[in-house]
C-alpha cells in the first residue's frame, strides 16, 4: 500500500509545504519536526530551483534565498535521512523536471526513495510527459503525484485514472500564492475525479486561512498550504518555528471541523 494513503486515514488531511534551505537546512528540519508534531498529515518539501514557473513571488523568493545560501539536492537528501530518524509521516518532494533531469532521473528517484521520500510532485510535467518519470518512480516505490487544474476539464478523468498516491487539485489559475477568495468549483472537479478513481485528492494553491481550508475540505480529502507558511519563514527566519506550529495546528483543527 502507498504510504501516502496513511495521510488520509484519520479524516481530512492537512498538508503543509516548506522550501528546503530557507533560511537554512537546520531551520527546515526544525520546522518539519514541529509541523509533524502539531498535526500535519503529510509534508511537501520543496527542492529549490532557479526558475520555478508555477510559483508566485513568495515561494520564488524562498527559492532564491535557499539557493544563495548554498542548498543542494544532495544536502536535502541528507536532511531527509536525518529527519527520518524521528519523523514517520509521509513526505513528498515538490520540484521541477529540470532538477530531476540534470541530476539524472534514475539516480534522483532512487536516492529520494532511499532517503525516505514517499512521492514526487513535478508541477511542470504535463500528463503527456508522465512516462518520462512514472516507470522509474514505480520501480523505486515512489508515488508520482498528478496535478489537476481548473482548465483540465476534458482531461480530468484521464489524469485521475493514472494517478497514484493522491491527486493535487489546483484551486486557482495562475501561480501559487494566498488568495482572498477561491472561485473554482472544486466540488465539480472532485466529482469527476471520484467517478474515475478512489485515490484521495487534496486542494492547494491559494489556501491561507482556516476558513478556506474548512471550505475546501467539504469537497476534497485534504488541504495543501504553501505560501502562507513560506511567508512566515520570510518574516521570521529561524524564529518562525513555533509560530508555524501554531498555524499548522489551527489549520488541522479547522478541517477536523
Amino acid at each position: 500500500m502507498s504510504k501516502i494513503k496513511e495521510a488520509f486515514q484519520n479524516g481530512k488531511a492537512f498538508i503543509p509545504f516548506i522550501t528546503c534551505g530557507d533560511p537554512d537546512l537546520e531551520t527546515t528540519k526544525a520546522i518539519v519536526k514541529e509541523m509533524a508534531a502539531r498535526g500535519a498529515d503529510l509534508i511537501e518539501l520543496g527542492i529549490p530551483f532557479s526558475d520555478p514557473t508555477a510559483e508566485g513571488p513568495v515561494i520564488q523568493e524562498a527559492n532564491i534565498r535557499a539557493l544563495s545560501g548554498g542548498v543542494t539536492t544532495d544536502k536535502i537528501f541528507q536532511m531527509v535521512k536525518e529527519l527520518r530518524e524521528e519523523v514517520t509521516l509521509p513526505m513528498v518532494f515538490m520540484t521541477y523536471a529540470n532538477v530531476v533531469y540534470s541530476y539524472g532521473t534514475e539516480k534522483f528517484i532512487s536516492l529520494a526513495a532511499e532517503a525516505g521520500i514517499d512521492g514526487l510532485i513535478l508541477p511542470d510535467v504535463p500528463y503527456e510527459e508522465r512516462p518520462d518519470f512514472a516507470p522509474t518512480c514505480e520501480k523505486y516505490g515512489l508515488d508520482l503525484i498528478s496535478m489537476i487544474a481548473p482548465t483540465s476539464e476534458d482531461r480530468i478523468s484521464m489524469i485521475a485514472k493514472e494517478a497514484t498516491g493522491f491527486i493535487y487539485v489546483v484551486s486557482s489559475l495562475g501561480v501559487t500564492g494566498t488568495r482572498s477568495k477561491i472561485t473554482t468549483d472544486i466540488g465539480h472537479i472532485v466529482k469527476i475525479i471520484r467517478d474515475n478513481t478512489d485515490i484521495p485528492c487534496a486542494v492547494g494553491f491559494g489556501i491561507s486561512t482556516p476558513e478556506q481550508a474548512a471550505k475546501m475540505t467539504q469537497f476534497a480529502d485534504g488541504a495543501i498550504v504553501g505560501s502562507a507558511i513560506v511567508k512566515q519563514v520570510a518574516a521570521k527566519g529561524r524564529d518562525a518555528v513555533s509560530g508555524i506550529g501554531d498555524y499548522v495546528q489551527s489549520m488541522k483543527d479547522a478541517i477536523r471541523g
